[in-house]
């Protein structure tokens, strides 16, 4: 019997010449903070960079010189991947996801609805939520907009939301659209961490 293997996200492909890698004979040199150091050939730098306890690494192959920088290879590398994961992360396309309730719907279905909201909300998805009134249902419309307001409460208090379209009503349709909220505080403390992480310059 065959298993099936859910594939693994495929890691950014990060690609400089380094240290002994580099061919170029001379190049210009820039320090951990994106000071011009000067031309130098490339033996000068890489002792100097040895010196340092560090790599040299090539980061703009073109133009009559190179320019290398002086820096952690580790560091380097791990800063690069993380800029290619941000930008992937901001191309990728929005969907809108739905998700259906019922006026009778019990707490159990309701908490994993709510939980399926909060993963395409995570995934950076609009939901929308949906709810059809059936038969003597009918007779009670303010019901179908009290399940959805309320759904929108529980999920609003577990994770920043915001309202794209109000509850509405199509027929026998009741329907809310919601998407990810912003969470100032936690944005700022993430950019703060990424501002004392990142290499200023080149």
């Amino acid at each position: 019997m065959r298993i099936s293997r859910k594939k693994r996200p495929e890691k950014p492909q990060i690609r400089f010449k380094y240290n002994e890698g580099i061919r170029t004979p001379r190049l210009k040199i820039v320090d951990d903070e994106g000071n011009f150091l000067g031309e130098m050939d490339t033996r000068d730098a890489l002792r100097m960079a040895e010196e340092q306890g560090k790599d040299l690494i090539e980061i703009v192959p073109k133009g009559d010189l190179h320019i290398a920088k002086i820096t952690d290879y580790g560091r380097f590398r791990y800063q690069k991947e993380k800029e290619i994961k941000r930008q992937k992360a901001q191309q990728k396309k929005i969907e809108v996801k739905g998700i259906r309730l019922s006026s009778r719907i019990g707490r159990h279905d309701i908490d994993l609805r709510i939980r399926q909201a909060l993963k395409f909300l995570e995934d950076g998805d609009k939901v929308k939520v949906e709810l059809m009134l059936k038969g003597r249902e009918k007779g009670h419309p303010d019901i179908g907009r009290e399940v959805l307001n309320n759904f929108v409460k529980e999920t609003g208090d577990k994770t920043p939301i915001k309202i794209e379209q109000p509850v509405s009503r199509q027929g026998w349709k009741f329907f809310v659209i919601i998407a990810p909220g912003q969470n100032n505080f936690q944005n700022n403390q993430e950019k703060a961490e990424e501002q004392k992480e990142d290499v200023q310059g080149l």
